[in-house]
C-alpha cells in the first residue's frame, strides 16, 4: 500500500511504520471506535480524534469498570476539540476532510449524516476517503438499533455458551468492541488496496452483532451437526473434548492453575510425570475420544495430583512436558509478567488523560498492552500519550493553513477548544 503523495515519508534513519503517511479523522466514544483508530495509529498512521467541545470526549470521565477505557484505546493519537453544533465547526471538519484518508466513526445511527458529515456528504469532498462506520448491526432489520457489547452478548449466544446453564454471563472483557475496531480495521486496510486500483474510497462497516456471531460460529456449528444446542462453558457437566481441560487447586490454598492435556502424546507424557503410569495400560483409554468420555473416572486422581504440589512445582513440571498450562492470574499480575516486560508487550502509558480516575489507582502510569503482532522492524510502540482533550487543536488548524489571525478568531469564538498553553503566539 503506497503511501499518498500529499505527505512525506519518514527519515532514512527510522524504520517506516506500514501505515505512516495516511491521515485518519476519529469521530468516536467507548470501545469499538476508539479500538479501531488505536490499531491505525498504532501501525504508523496519523489519527486525528475529533472531540465534542468543549469538555471532550465523555470516555474520559468514565468510572468503575470503565476507567480504563480511554486511556487504553486512545495512546498515538492527536486531539482536536470541535463544537460541532455551530455551523463553523462542521465547516472546519470538512476541511480536513479534504486531505484525509480515512474517517472513522461510531455514533448512532445517522448522528453524522444529521450534521452533515454522513458517508455521501464526505464523499463529494473527498472521493478517495474511506469512510468506516462502526455499528452495532450491519445493514437489515436491526441496524436502527443502539447495541453495547453486553446486548450482542446476550442476543448473539456468547453469554449462554459463557455462563452456567440458565445463568448467562457477558465476557470479562469488551471482546466485540475489540474485535469489531479490528474488522474495522481490515475493511479499512481492504478499501485503502482498492483505492489503489480505483482511486475511489467509499463506505466499509463493522457490526458488533456480526462479530459476535463470529465468535459464536463453532457452536452454532456443532449445534448444527448435533442437532441441539450445545452446554454453556459454565456448566458443569459440559462435554470437555480432550482428557485433561480443566483449573486445578494445588497445594497452597487460593493459588490455582489450568492444566490442557489435548493429545495421545501429551497424555502419556503426563500419566508418567504425575504418577498415573497405571491409566496408559487402559486398553479403553487408547484414544482421545475415548479418554474424554472416561473423563468422570479419571479426573479425581489427576485433581489429587496437583493438590499434592505447589504451583510453582505444577508448572514447572508441565513446562518440562511441553502440556499447556496456565496460572490463574489477575489484572494486576500482568503488570510484572516476565514475558510481556522482556518482549516490549507492555506500553508505559499515562492514565491521567482519563478524568474519572477519583478513587481510582494512585498510579499515574500503567504497563498497556501493546498491539499483539511482532512486525519486520520490532513491536509497533508508543509515540505519543493519551492526547488531553484538544490538545493538538493548535497545531492542526496551523496543518490545515488556517492563519494565525484565523486560528485567534476561531479559539475566542469557541468552535475549537485548546488548552492555554497551546495559545497562538
Amino acid at each position: 500500500m503506497s503511501a499518498p503523495s500529499h505527505l512525506s515519508g519518514p527519515s532514512p534513519e527510522t524504520p517506516a511504520l506500514p501505515l505512516a503517511g495516511l491521515r485518519v479523522l476519529e469521530f468516536t466514544h467507548m470501545v469499538m471506535g476508539p479500538s479501531c483508530g488505536m490499531i491505525l495509529a498504532d501501525l504508523g498512521a496519523d489519527v486525528v480524534k475529533i472531540e465534542p467541545g468543549p469538555a471532550g470526549d465523555a470516555t474520559r470521565r468514565l468510572t468503575g469498570a470503565a476507567i480504563g477505557f480511554f486511556p487504553t484505546f486512545n495512546r498515538n493519537k492527536r486531539s482536536l476539540c470541535i463544537d460541532l453544533k455551530r455551523p463553523e465547526g462542521v465547516a472546519l471538519v470538512r476541511r480536513l476532510a479534504e486531505d484525509a484518508d480515512v474517517l472513522i466513526e461510531n455514533f448512532r445511527p445517522g448522528a453524522m449524516d444529521a450534521l452533515g458529515l454522513g458517508p455521501a456528504a464526505m464523499a463529494e469532498i473527498n472521493p478517495r476517503l474511506v469512510y468506516c462506520a462502526l455499528k452495532g448491526f450491519l445493514p437489515g432489520p436491526y441496524e436502527h438499533r443502539t447495541a453495547l457489547d453486553e446486548v450482542v452478548q446476550m442476543m448473539g449466544g456468547l453469554a449462554y455458551m459463557t455462563g452456567p446453564r440458565g445463568r448467562p454471563l457477558r465476557a470479562g472483557s469488551s471482546v466485540n468492541d475489540i474485535m469489531g475496531g479490528m474488522f474495522g480495521v481490515i475493511a479499512i486496510l481492504a478499501a485503502l488496496r482498492a483505492r489503489e486500483t480505483t482511486g475511489r474510497g467509499g463506505l466499509v462497516q463493522s457490526g458488533l452483532f456480526e462479530t459476535n456471531m463470529i465468535l459464536v460460529a463453532q457452536h452454532m456449528a456443532r449445534a448444527a451437526i448435533e442437532d441441539a444446542d450445545p452446554e454453556p462453558f459454565g456448566d458443569p457437566g459440559m462435554r470437555k473434548p480432550w482428557p485433561v481441560y480443566d483449573v486445578f487447586d494445588t497445594a497452597v490454598p487460593g493459588e490455582q492453575i489450568f492444566a490442557g492435556v489435548v493429545s495421545m502424546g501429551q497424555w502419556r507424557a503426563f500419566c508418567t510425570a504425575f504418577g498415573l503410569e497405571d491409566l496408559l495400560a487402559d486398553p479403553a483409554l487408547d484414544n482421545v475420544p475415548r479418554l474424554a468420555a472416561a473423563r468422570p473416572a479419571f479426573l479425581p486422581r489427576v485433581a489429587e495430583a496437583f493438590r499434592q504440589m505447589t504451583k510453582a512445582e505444577a508448572m514447572a513440571r508441565l513446562d518440562r512436558l511441553g502440556v499447556p498450562f496456565a496460572p490463574i492470574a489477575k489484572p494486576s499480575d500482568l503488570f510484572s509478567d516476565p514475558h510481556l516486560l522482556a518482549s516490549g508487550g507492555l506500553l508505559d502509558v499515562e492514565l491521567a488523560a482519563s478524568e474519572g480516575r477519583a478513587g481510582g489507582p494512585a498510579a499515574a502510569r500503567a504497563g498497556i498492552p501493546a498491539l499483539p503482532v511482532h512486525l519486520p522492524g520490532g513491536r509497533p510502540g508508543l509515540r505519543r500519550q493519551p492526547p488531553a482533550a484538544g490538545e493538538h487543536g493548535i497545531e492542526l488548524l496551523r496543518e490545515a493553513g488556517l492563519s494565525e489571525a484565523e486560528i485567534g478568531d476561531i479559539l475566542a469564538a469557541g468552535v475549537v477548544t485548546a488548552p492555554a498553553s497551546g495559545a497562538v503566539d
